[in-house]
């Protein structure tokens, strides 16, 4: 299980009480992300799709010099069954999985990030959330939003199945 990113550690830099945080909004939810994970913010462009894709995935963007997988979000986690890009931007995030072919993955916004401070104690979890979609690891209330923090792990590794490992195969 993957931890949360927003909780403090053994590490005692990490055990400052507020963290940087990036607020983004997605169809019919927010997404809660430290901000360390957030390369980028770019304009959205037309991706080229993946033979096979899911639903959830658009397809492959460039980004300097790499062809990045963009994700959906509200529609890998059941939040949205339609995804507007109509003034849609998007989040370039830095993969942690290590994974040799995902350095980098795209996540579609709706609007422009907001940089938000996240004090431990002003992170409250909703503790009726009930069973969580795929992509999510806990949903929360920062300040007087509700956000959620996403499952990186998880996404990371749908996206390497669904989009990455395939085209590996001759």
């Amino acid at each position: 299980m993957q931890t949360n990113p927003f909780q403090p550690t053994s590490n005692p830099i990490a055990q400052q009480k507020d963290i940087r945080g990036v607020l983004i909004s997605v169809t019919n939810n927010r997404v809660l992300l430290p901000n360390a994970t957030v390369s980028e913010v770019i304009t959205f462009a037309n991706p080229e799709p993946y033979l096979n894709q899911p639903r959830w995935v658009f397809g492959r963007i460039r980004w300097r010099g790499w062809q990045i997988p963009l994700i959906s979000f509200a529609l890998l986690t059941g939040s949205a069954t339609q995804e507007g890009q109509i003034g849609a931007r998007v989040a370039v995030l830095k993969a942690l999985s290590g994974h040799a072919k995902l350095p980098y993955f795209a996540m579609l916004t709706q609007g422009f990030p907001r940089l938000t401070t996240v004090a431990f104690d002003a992170l409250i979890p909703d503790s009726h959330a009930g069973n969580l979609p795929a992509g999510v690891l806990m949903p929360v209330m920062i300040k007087d939003d509700h956000a959620v923090i996403p499952d990186l792990e998880t996404i990371e590794r749908l996206i390497v199945d669904s989009v990455i490992e395939p085209m590996t195969l001759d």
